[in-house]
């Protein structure tokens, strides 16, 4: 694979060229460009350019309304309801960002949920977002079935990933914990397929319940819970939000994300704030004395943090990309 370099501000432009040229808004392609430019810039490639052709296909196929206008509805105080009205989750997402963020500091807790939705890119962006905001938060988003529940073949809950932010008390983030309820996300089995290199051991099985390390086989077959039973349990907790409570198809009914086949996939999301204030007065110093204690232990990881060194190195050197991609996606602004 040939690479070059780009600056994130080029991948931004890219991806907003592509999708105009496919038949989005100018509004609805900039929210996408603008989530794809967040995770080239925290090294999560399977959320990045790879996407652009995918996110094209679809508004051109009609799977993704490109000229989608959400409609926003606050039923309750603290519940705010987004249609995303088959268009990008993106968007729709923007669309009821405000509504939810003060109805979380007005009444100590919000939930905003959005259905007619589809892919949201990296949860722990959106998760980041409401820390920054100085709130507490925790995201989730369903995805069209591709986990058998154990001891099964039949996939019946998607990646299903969460995100839980927690606000630094001086505008930031003191940490983004992002994971999903398999062993690894799906778009990353889809990016090995397509750069031709096997999958681990343990992340998968095919159509027959057998392990796998061909990704091909893996997209037919079930990708494999993170901790078995317990990771098939987070799945579900995940497809109740983000599915059940948010009024979007359950994830055995969704259509994929990837292909033009099957029409709109109908998922959903849900988004809930807490302010902390509203709850305690030593929130901050809490979260910061929990973080001090995982980060002092030598080579301890904080869950993020290498997200935040990929984010430094790109943001000062550019981002390393697959020249064949880009020419890909360059013959889709023509």
């Amino acid at each position: 694979m040939t690479e070059r370099t780009m600056t994130l501000a080029a991948v931004e432009q890219l991806c907003l060229r592509a999708l105009t040229a496919a038949g989005a808004s100018e509004d609805n392609a900039a929210a996408v460009a603008r989530s794809t430019m967040l995770a080239e810039r925290d090294g999560i490639r399977s959320h990045g350019l790879l996407y652009v052709p995918i996110y094209a296909d679809h508004v051109r196929c009609g799977k993704v309304d490109g000229k989608a206008r959400p409609a926003v509805s606050q039923p309750r105080p603290g519940a705010v309801v987004v249609d995303a009205a088959t268009g990008f989750a993106h968007p729709a997402i923007d669309a009821g960002w405000d509504r939810f963020i003060a109805a979380a500091r007005r009444n100590g807790v919000a939930a905003m949920t959005v259905f007619n939705s589809c892919n949201c890119g990296v949860v722990g962006h959106h998760a980041e977002r409401i820390a920054e905001a100085g709130l507490l938060g925790l995201c989730t988003t369903h995805a069209p079935a591709s986990i058998a529940p154990p001891g099964g073949r039949l996939p019946v809950i998607g990646t299903n990933p969460f995100a839980l932010g927690a606000p630094d008390g001086a505008g930031g983030a003191a940490l983004v914990l992002d994971q999903s309820a398999s062993v690894v996300a799906k778009s990353e089995i889809l990016l090995r397929s397509r750069e031709g290199r096997p999958i681990e051991p343990g992340w998968a099985i095919d159509e027959h319940g057998a392990d796998t390390l061909d990704p091909a086989a893996a997209l037919k077959g079930s990708m494999l819970p993170a901790g078995g039973h317990k990771g098939f349990g987070v799945g579900l907790l995940v497809e109740i939000l983000a599915s059940c409570l948010a009024g979007a198809v359950l994830s055995k009914d969704a259509s994929p994300f990837s292909g033009t086949a099957g029409g709109p996939p109908r998922t959903g999301q849900c988004f809930i704030a807490f302010d902390p204030r509203a709850f305690s007065t030593g929130f901050s110093h809490q979260v910061a004395s929990l973080v001090a204690a995982i980060a002092n232990q030598g080579d301890v990881r904080l869950p993020g943090s290498g997200r935040q060194a990929a984010r430094r190195r790109n943001e000062r050197e550019g981002v390393r990309v697959d020249a064949g991609l880009v020419d890909r996606i360059e013959t889709l602004c023509r």
